[in-house]
């Protein structure tokens, strides 16, 4: 919320963007139809951050996009001040994840390009260039090139060629991933500085992210949205005062909330940990098999170093260094496989997967086998097939063929190749890549035949 003057007034603000009921989808290279983004809604207030938090394939680099006008929704109305955003919106810069500078132009230059466009007078030109530069801190590195330059300089470099055209709305799209974690963190801080001192004339911003902390240090509203396809999960505000302060109770359970939310499921989806996957077509999370069992020891570690069997997702994430893209597939695999249960942002090992934290790596191979045919439908066909044949052999383009009509090629692909790797690692079959054939040349053993745990 905001007054007319500043970020941060009691008054109710005015929308500076609106999204209806925004639908956006491609048509896939076999004819379906890619759905990114189904019915979103969602505002960008006069006078705040507004923070949209997902996950990889949810969407929100393309809403971004289509709210800067460099793309159309397929259905539903965006809004920029009330006007229908039909091109480029004017007024807005958008800072990205990469760096974005041309390599034979100095800073200076660089930052003075947004200007040139706008055809601003060389003289005005280069005064609100220096200005800009010296703003974000890097005054004395004007003549410098983008090779000459830290990372974290060169993410300067872009906001101060954001911030140079006076924009009313700043769109920022992961712009701090790329950066170290002490460098992101300073430039977090600072960017927050040149808000609340009103140093900058932007009106509102909104922040493009997958990091659940970043978005509690510095929104004022944050959205969730699921993911295949994008859906806005819920609507967060964030009362806390600024500056924040990681470690205070509120800004931890904060954190807590959100990550309970992020890894609950809506109503409608199936409970894997109680029914498993329910079609061969499930999306399975990428994660190799050594990665999983990497998770499993850590949670039983931190089991028998607190005492208590659950233990909180935000401490799973700090203790491995991990984003939500990371850690989040990991803790799907997991909860497939039966070896552990989320609930309320935590985690806990299953009885089975402290039996595999336990056993030997041989006595894991057949443990994996059995959850892996009772969770994932798709490994259970394929051995099923290879079973039934009196050659043990099927052509990997079968299975391809028909996760095709469920997922796009490119998933059907990603999933397929999910499969194999698990497969091997139980010795449930056999994959040769160059032929494309699925065997069983290295069948597991009669204990990778049965279910249960």
């Amino acid at each position: 919320m905001a007054d007319e003057q500043h970020p941060g007034g009691s008054e109710r603000a005015a929308d500076l963007f609106v999204a209806e009921h925004v639908r956006k989808s491609f048509k896939a290279p076999d004819g379906n139809e890619l759905l990114i983004l189904d019915d979103v809604n969602m505002r960008l207030r006069d006078g705040e951050i507004l923070v949209l938090l997902g996950r990889s394939g949810s969407g929100k680099s393309t809403l971004l996009r289509m709210l800067a006008g460099l793309s159309q929704p397929s259905a539903g109305r965006l809004l920029h001040r009330g006007a229908p955003v039909d091109g480029p919106v004017p007024g807005l810069a958008m800072v990205f994840q990469s760096f974005a500078l041309f390599p034979w132009l100095t800073v200076l230059q660089n930052v003075e390009l947004g200007l040139e466009a706008l055809k601003v007078p060389p003289a005005e030109r280069r005064q609100r260039a220096l200005a800009a530069i010296d703003l974000i801190g890097l005054d004395g590195f004007e003549s410098a090139y983008p090779r000459e330059l830290s990372g974290g300089m060169r993410q300067r470099v872009g906001f101060a060629r954001a911030l140079v055209i006076n924009p009313d709305v700043l769109l920022m799209d992961e712009p701090f991933s790329a950066l170290d974690v002490l460098t992101a963190e300073t430039m977090r801080t600072d960017l927050l500085d040149l808000w609340a001192e009103r140093k900058i004339p932007t009106r509102g911003i909104l922040l493009v992210s997958h990091n659940i902390e970043e978005a509690v240090l510095m929104a004022d509203r944050i959205l969730i949205l699921g993911s295949n396809p994008g859906r806005v999960r819920a609507e967060i505000p964030v009362a806390l005062a600024q500056p924040r302060d990681r470690e205070s109770p509120g800004f931890r359970d904060m954190v807590e909330h959100i990550y309970g939310i992020m890894t609950s499921r809506p109503a409608a989806a199936v409970n894997v940990a109680q029914r498993g996957a329910t079609t061969i077509g499930h999306r399975l999370p990428d994660v190799p098999v050594n990665k999983l069992a990497g998770l499993l020891e850590e949670l039983y570690a931190l089991e028998q170093a607190s005492g208590s069997p659950r233990i909180s997702l935000p401490e799973i994430a700090d203790d491995m260094h991990f984003s939500v893209d990371d850690l989040f597939p990991l803790i799907e695999a997991v909860e497939l496989l039966g070896f552990a249960q989320i609930a309320d942002g935590d985690i806990e090992l299953t009885a089975a997967g402290r039996l595999f934290v336990d056993a030997d790596v041989q006595e894991r191979k057949p443990l994996f086998a059995r959850h892996l045919l009772a969770g994932v439908p798709l490994a259970a066909r394929i051995r099923a097939v290879l079973d039934e044949r009196h050659n043990h052999r099927a052509p990997g383009a079968r299975f391809r063929t028909e996760l095709e009509d469920m997922l796009s090629e490119d998933e059907a692909v990603r999933v397929l190749e999910t499969v194999i790797d698990w497969g091997r690692y139980a010795e449930m079959y056999a994959y040769d890549g160059n032929a494309d054939v699925f065997s069983l040349e290295n069948p597991g053993e009669d204990e990778a035949e049965g279910s249960g745990t």
